[in-house]
């Protein structure tokens, strides 16, 4: 929530009221504790135990969404943050990277988005990862609808991995793996069960959710 009132203040810098918006801010915090209650959301950690970054998963937005998309062959990125002192440090890629590489693991075929319909800023970021406009909606309820999706597997920087390991607060061995463990159990969509994300050796950043030294990604 931290990194969410830093974003409010910085995007109002750029001109544009996202996430500051009164009249549908309120429902969007509610989904997302929704995201967090269900373990679906993950923050970056620092080696100081400062929160960097966070990304969420979730169901098919219906708003937006439809049955004509096939809205079970894609994984729903939410409520994607990097904190301010962290930019430059390209994590909203590589958490972006993260997604998709589950999101090929669990099967699916794309990774989507919904943003903001009138950040175009944004829109340009999302479309320079690779990232396809696929329509814009706009139910008067809503202030977001810019969609797009990216094939799930692909990669902007693949030698610059976030790795996973479980969520269990072990500290993890020099090469970087929990010990004992191989694999971490992830949290699926609610119209697809977790699937198992291996994983990867050396990265500067890592999914997990104990402390160590470096950056990490964990289950919040």
């Amino acid at each position: 929530m931290t990194l969410r009132s830093e974003a409010e203040g910085w995007l109002r810098t750029k001109g544009t009221d996202q996430w500051s918006d009164p009249e549908t801010g309120e429902r969007a915090i509610t989904k997302w504790h929704a995201n967090v209650d269900e373990g679906r959301a993950w923050v970056v950690v620092g080696e100081h135990d400062n929160v960097l970054a966070t990304v969420s998963r979730g169901a098919v937005d219906r708003d937006f969404w439809t049955n004509a998309d096939r809205p079970e062959s894609a994984l729903y990125l939410y409520k994607l943050i990097v904190a301010r002192e962290a930019s430059g440090r390209h994590l909203g890629t590589r958490i972006i990277d993260w997604m998709s590489r589950l999101a090929a693991l669990e099967g699916r075929t794309w990774v989507r988005i919904d943003t903001w319909r009138t950040n175009t800023g944004l829109h340009s970021y999302y479309e320079r990862l690779g990232f396809e406009h696929v329509r814009t909606e706009a139910p008067p309820h809503r202030r977001s609808g810019w969609l797009a999706q990216r094939p799930a597997g692909d990669i902007v920087l693949p030698h610059d991995l976030l790795s996973v390991t479980p969520d269990t607060g072990e500290r993890r061995n020099a090469a970087g793996a929990p010990k004992g463990h191989s694999g971490a159990e992830m949290p699926g969509q609610r119209e697809a069960a977790p699937s198992q994300f291996p994983s990867h050796s050396p990265s500067s950043a890592d999914v997990h959710g104990g402390a160590h030294t470096g950056q990490e990604y964990r289950n919040e």
